[in-house]
């Protein structure tokens, strides 16, 4: 694992990498399609994560029909996560030891997401984590979703600092592919996808936890007076 220089800032995704949100999503998926009289095959849940809304709509609509009730499945599995993640929402392993590095060492950082502010502001809140960030890119602030580069070059802006010296760090495919399409070095740290040929091929490395992720920084951390 090693990075090529250091950042002048973070880009973080949000679900499956801040927050231990892609279970909690797949478990209310589960039972929509349940109250729907429907199963959910694993595979089809999987191709879903890391897409935006409009293009999920699309995927199950291909997979059940025209018929399918889309839009009214979205609301319920809007519903039942709701109920779950208020209860069961988790930080991922490492997420406090990084912000406590990027503190010290001074770098800014900013949240990339498909997911809506509000889902932000309700995720950071719930673990006193919202005023961590600089800035937040989500759902309605650009043209394009991931995979398109649009969130991480959004977010790069808004940082002040080219998408060149900006770290990625990323669990879904299309999270990789739009970060490393922004011209980003990109890390990815798998939660549901597994991390393939293509993906080790789009990342600086893959890395098991955030804390590979401090390691990784703290390896090219220039010395003081450097």
């Amino acid at each position: 694992m090693a990075l090529a220089r250091m950042p002048a800032a973070v880009v973080f995704d949000m679900d499956g990498l801040l927050f231990d949100t892609e279970t909690l999503y797949r478990e209310a998926a589960l039972a929509a399609a349940a109250a729907w009289g429907h199963e959910l095959p694993d595979l089809l849940f999987l191709s879903l994560v890391g897409r935006p809304w409009m293009a999920n709509r699309a995927a199950l609509l291909d997979h059940y029909g025209a018929g399918f009730a889309v839009d009214a499945f979205q609301a319920e599995w809007v519903r039942q996560f709701e109920a779950i993640v208020e209860a069961r929402l988790a930080l991922k392993p490492g997420v406090g030891r990084l912000l406590d590095l990027l503190d010290e060492l001074r770098l800014p950082r900013a949240i990339a997401t498909s997911s809506h502010h509000a889902d932000v502001r309700r995720n950071l809140a719930a673990h006193g984590i919202a005023g961590r960030f600089d800035a937040v890119v989500a759902h309605g602030d650009y043209a394009r979703g991931k995979p398109a580069p649009d969130p991480f070059l959004l977010a790069a802006e808004r940082l002040g600092v080219p998408p060149q010296r900006c770290l990625a760090l990323e669990d879904s495919h299309n999270g990789v592919r739009s970060a490393a399409a922004a011209g980003m070095a990109v890390v990815m740290v798998p939660d549901l996808l597994e991390a393939t040929a293509e993906m080790q091929g789009l990342c600086r490395f893959v890395a098991q936890d955030l804390d590979r992720v401090c390691e990784a920084i703290l390896a090219v951390r220039l010395p003081l007076g450097g």
